[in-house]
């Protein structure tokens, strides 16, 4: 794929930069401009590892799903040997969509079009009557020139991460200062079922669920319930890693079924997570939540410069499926989840809608609350700054 960026038209983020005291957030055109909107799909979600989907989704050998990722049809699918792929959805002769709908790939991907066949690790396996009725091959096709335009992938936590350009550092290069915050988590997990997934759609721009997600400032007006248990003065901010950006509660209340029993737990955590938990940004999109019991993952796909999908995926430490007993409490904690989210919809709505103010100036950071939604707006000019020079 060439390095080569598109022109965009340039915003000014000099004031983002600027101690947080002084500061402005990104101007409006960072989420009402299409052109910028643009920008932003090629030089900060394209060119970095970016949150698609979770493995959840294909967990059969031969799966198949597409995704529309910003405009780009992608395809993944799971391989007999388990392993994860991710390709272009186009066939290589006349760039047809292979694949329309969630589908079980039972031998080869074949092309409605024109019957090309393709293998679940995307290579070429054969092109009917190319060289006539009859001939099935040509001298100028070479299958192995010809298989699907692979997209760069890893899955971590469940999570399939794509790097659509290709040249951001390995995964764990890139992640390396959050795996290591949370290294005592590096155990199995699994997913919660068919109610612990659920997806919202939000009339606002990406980045602003990112903002709201990385604060606890608006917790006493936005999630009063939630306050009551765990109040805004029992945040702390995460502003200080590389990559990401988020906070903290020193107070989280493992949920109890009335019978007193709790969700199962990692082992062998250390002391701070017996009443600590985090949620965090690993940017660009995905926010995390890590707890003692659970973990859950919000994957963001921008649709348009002003909606976004929030697909949400919770998961435990042990197989909900072996605790049928105490299936109750697993729903209950997805819909807890859905519930806090929910309330969050009508403030990035609000915020979507008033950045078409012509007046408003990116804001003021509160220097106390405001620390890691800072660091997000730093990232995201620095990140543009540094291509905006390379170009």
């Amino acid at each position: 794929m060439s390095n080569q960026s598109p022109a965009f038209p340039l915003t000014n983020v000099d004031e983002v930069l600027k101690p947080i005291t002084e500061a402005r957030g990104l101007p409006n055109e960072h989420y009402v401009s299409e052109a910028v909107y643009q920008e932003e799909k090629h030089e900060i979600l394209f060119k970095n590892w970016t949150g698609l989907d979770v493995a959840n989704s294909i967990p059969e050998a031969g799966d198949a799903k597409p995704i529309d990722f910003m405009g780009m049809p992608l395809l993944i699918v799971r391989d007999r040997d388990g392993s994860i792929g991710v390709f272009q959805n186009t066939c290589r002769h006349r760039g047809m969509i292979l694949v329309s709908e969630p589908t079980k790939i039972r031998g080869v991907i074949a092309c409605p079009y024109h019957g090309w066949c393709y293998g679940t690790k995307g290579d070429l396996r054969a092109t009917p009557h190319v060289g006539g009725m009859g001939e099935n091959t040509h001298e100028s096709i070479k299958n192995d020139e010809l298989g699907l335009f692979t997209v760069r992938s890893h899955v971590w936590n469940d999570i399939i991460f794509i790097n659509v350009s290709g040249d951001a550092p390995e995964f764990d290069v890139y992640a390396n200062d959050l795996l290591e915050r949370w290294k005592e988590f590096d155990q199995a997990i699994f997913h919660g079922g068919e109610k612990s997934s659920f997806t919202m759609e939000v009339k606002t721009n990406w980045k602003l669920a990112v903002e709201n997600y990385s604060e606890a400032y608006h917790l006493p007006f936005i999630h009063p319930a939630l306050n009551t248990i765990s109040r805004i003065e029992d945040h702390y901010n995460i502003d200080d890693g590389e990559g990401y950006c988020g906070q903290g509660t020193t107070v989280y209340q493992q949920l109890k079924a009335e019978d007193g029993t709790t969700l199962p737990e990692y082992k062998n955590l250390s002391s701070k997570w017996d009443t600590g938990a985090e949620y965090v940004t690993l940017f660009p999109n995905v926010l995390l939540g890590i707890h003692r019991d659970h973990f859950f993952t919000m994957i963001l796909q921008p649709i348009s410069v002003g909606v976004t999908l929030e697909h949400t995926h919770i998961y435990y430490p042990s197989d909900p499926k072996e605790s049928p007993d105490n299936a109750q409490i697993f729903q209950r904690n997805a819909e807890q989840w859905k519930e806090v989210f929910s309330e969050d919809i009508m403030v990035v709505e609000g915020m979507q809608t008033s950045r078409h103010g012509e007046f408003y100036d990116g804001g003021k950071f509160s220097p106390i609350h405001d620390t890691a939604t800072h660091q997000f707006h730093q990232w995201i000019a620095n990140t543009l700054k540094k291509n905006r020079a390379a170009a």
